[in-house]
């Protein structure tokens, strides 16, 4: 698995992830508790945060939902935070590693690597032996 160094670009998209979520935080409700936001190929940037409940969506389906809703198709970086989480960044859950491996396989994905340093990985080597569309 390639991993891909961070960038100025990288860290601003962290901040503006953390951003959108202190401004939706529900502490005590905990209908939004992680923030994300995903830069475009054209540097277009989109953010969101999770919509908790019974059938609850995460940060990382609002924002890419967001993001397509407005007319895009090509994505280049995206990442989940959360404060208190380390280094702020929060791994994308298995349903959201399945979006984004069928949406744009190519993303890179901000996360923590083993030794707790910030990386990039591509959507498609988070998740070995993924479902994939039976094509004919």
């Amino acid at each position: 698995m390639k991993k891909y160094p961070l960038t100025d670009k990288d860290k601003e998209l962290i901040a503006l992830a953390l951003e959108v979520l202190a401004q939706n935080f529900d502490d005590g409700i905990y209908n939004h508790t992680v923030g994300c936001a995903v830069l475009c190929k054209n540097q277009h940037i989109y953010r969101g945060v999770n919509c908790d409940g019974i059938h609850g969506s995460c940060a990382e389906y609002i924002t890419m939902g967001i993001a397509i809703s407005n007319g895009e198709r090509e994505f280049d970086t995206i990442v989940a935070v959360h404060e208190k989480h380390l280094n702020c960044v929060v791994p994308p859950c298995g349903n959201c590693r399945q979006m984004l491996f069928e949406y744009c396989p190519d993303i890179k994905v901000i996360v923590n690597d083993e030794n707790g340093n910030l990386i990039k990985v591509k959507a498609k080597d988070l998740l070995p032996f993924a479902w994939q569309p039976v094509t004919v």
